[in-house]
């Protein structure tokens, strides 16, 4: 049995050197909340708690788990992480609709979930992949996101002497400057290299429809979030009738429920659930494995700090498939830092650590710096 018996969370914001730009909204900063969990034994795991938004979302987070979730965790006898998610997210879910906060709860508990995940690989000694499937591959292909397609010009060749040969754009701004700068950047690819589009949920059933007429002839790998996750089904389906690019969508969709609607649908042939946003390893590789026995593609999307990039890289190749792994370039030291040397992306491919775990044993002292709050919860 588990039991926990201290709690320990940070927030974190990194200043920007230029803003992070998407269709609904802009990063002045770049927040992170990382938990870590201890049991009796001493013995612990790190977790990060999805804060990207609101712009006070991050230390919203830590008070959140501090002041209205702990107290259900702190002592409490769990026989795995999976009983933990399930038996933690029923506890919180009235919490969660009484004051509108079904995201932030699910955020908080798929920190938790995936420290205990971590803890689980710690205590036998292996990295998180090889716990959950043993023949686990030691590295993942990769692509470099958050890309904004103004920045193009000036990420992409970052991205490449980085090791990237695959590319997803930001766009959902300008319509027609969005599709002329598609074909330009596609017009200078490599042989070796491919795009992806996402918009964000930027766009109507209609104005999705002009921007993949714009784009006719462009060998998109995939469009991401053409539509607004809550818009009608049967506008899903009109727009994957009439798509030739396969759509993707699942970092805004909770639960796996309607994560089983969704791959059920199939309208989406590319499945990102986010494991820091919702359901952490047990929600994330439940909802994988549902997704690749449906003949669908598991994808992990994943924009924030150094620890739930590592999860979602030992997710990945946990779960198996021919998943991308979604890598940020923007700079963002809550991300890199946690990485000796930087992100271990080489020739696309992304190279899994070798250590027990996520492969983190403690955060780096450079991260004081950006502290914001703390939380100790015993």
């Amino acid at each position: 049995m588990i039991e926990i018996t201290r709690i320990q969370a940070w927030a974190f914001r990194s200043p920007t050197k230029k803003p992070v730009a998407t269709s609904f909204g802009v990063m002045h900063d770049r927040p992170a909340v990382l938990v870590r969990i201890e049991d009796r034994d001493g013995a612990f795991g790190w977790g990060e708690i999805w804060a990207n938004w609101p712009a006070a979302g991050a230390e919203h987070r830590v008070r959140l788990l501090e002041m209205d979730v702990a107290h259900l965790v702190l002592g409490v006898p769990f026989a795995s992480p999976t009983d933990f998610f399930h038996k933690l997210d029923a506890q919180t879910r009235i919490r969660a609709v009484q004051c509108g906060e079904v995201g932030p709860f699910a955020q908080v508990i798929a920190g938790l979930d995936i420290a205990l995940w971590d803890m689980a690989a710690r205590r036998e000694g292996l990295p998180l992949r090889r716990l959950i499937r043993k023949d686990a591959a030691d590295s993942v292909p990769a692509y470099a996101s958050g890309i904004q397609i103004s920045a193009a010009d000036d990420l992409m060749p970052r991205a490449r002497a980085d090791g990237h040969q695959r590319f997803k754009l930001k766009v959902g701004f300008d319509m027609d400057a969005d599709i002329a700068a598609v074909h330009r950047v596609e017009a200078d690819l490599a042989q070796n290299e491919l795009i992806a589009c996402d918009a964000n949920q930027a766009w109507s059933l209609q104005q999705a429809k002009e921007f993949l007429s714009g784009i006719a002839g462009v060998p998109l790998h995939w469009l991401e979030e053409p539509l607004p996750v809550f818009n009608d089904a049967a506008d899903w389906r009109t727009l994957a009738d009439h798509a030739t690019i396969p759509l993707a969508g699942g970092e805004n969709i909770i639960g796996e429920a309607d994560f089983d609607n969704a791959i059920k649908a199939g309208v989406l042939s590319v499945i990102q659930p986010d494991v820091a946003k919702w359901g952490g390893v047990t929600g994330n590789l439940a909802v994988a494995r549902n997704a690749l026995a449906n003949s669908r593609r598991y994808f992990p999307h994943f924009l924030g700090a150094g620890i739930g990039m590592a999860a979602s890289a030992e997710l990945l190749a946990g779960a198996g498939g021919d998943g991308l792994l979604e890598v940020d370039v923007n700079e963002n030291p809550l991300r890199s830092m946690l990485f000796e040397g930087g992100e271990p992306v080489s020739d696309g491919m992304w190279q899994c650590s070798d250590r027990p775990g996520l492969g983190i044993h403690d955060i780096p002292e450079g991260l004081a710096q950006f502290e914001t709050l703390f939380a100790e919860i015993r």
